[in-house]
């Protein structure tokens, strides 16, 4: 049962990451744009399109864990785009950049250190760790996926024989 909870927890925690992750991109595309431009890792003619289509794609994982629909598949894909953002920023960090990652809106060029750099990668490790307790433990009271649905009530108790 407590199982169940922590795993309902954290699908609702980590739908809610994305959700405000995609809606602010989505708000002001043109700082997503400038906050992508400024990793410096994708040839120009990509930069448009990742910077467009990465907001919606965070928005479509939020509400697929929101509502409980491939809750284990949602969460293994969530996983690999956390160790992309992971693995994107320690190279930012790595080359002597100074940035905005852009995880929650704004970015680009920022008065940033390593100790900033290390807020933002333990905190997407701290994401890192609730996609991967829904891939261990992906059955959540209140999902509308069959094999993503656990019952939200107490297992009967065997009774003992007087």
């Amino acid at each position: 049962m407590w199982i169940s909870i922590v795993s309902l927890v954290a699908r609702v925690s980590l739908a809610a990451v994305w959700l405000v992750s995609g809606a602010l991109k989505v708000a002001d595309p043109a700082q997503t744009i400038v906050a992508v431009r400024a990793y410096q890792l994708l040839p120009e003619d990509l930069i448009r399109p990742v910077a467009n289509a990465l907001p919606f794609f965070e928005i479509a994982l939020g509400l697929l864990l929101l509502i409980g629909l491939g809750v284990r598949a949602t969460a293994v894909v969530s996983a690999a785009l956390l160790l992309v953002l992971v693995g994107v920023i320690i190279s930012v960090w790595a080359r002597g950049l100074s940035i905005d990652c852009g995880c929650f809106g704004g970015g680009g060029a920022a008065d940033v250190d390593g100790w900033d750099y290390t807020k933002e990668i333990l905190r997407d490790i701290g994401f890192l760790a609730l996609a991967a307790w829904l891939i261990v433990f992906p059955r959540t009271p209140f999902a509308l996926g069959l094999a993503s649905r656990a019952p939200f009530s107490v297992a009967p108790q065997p009774t003992m024989a007087e």
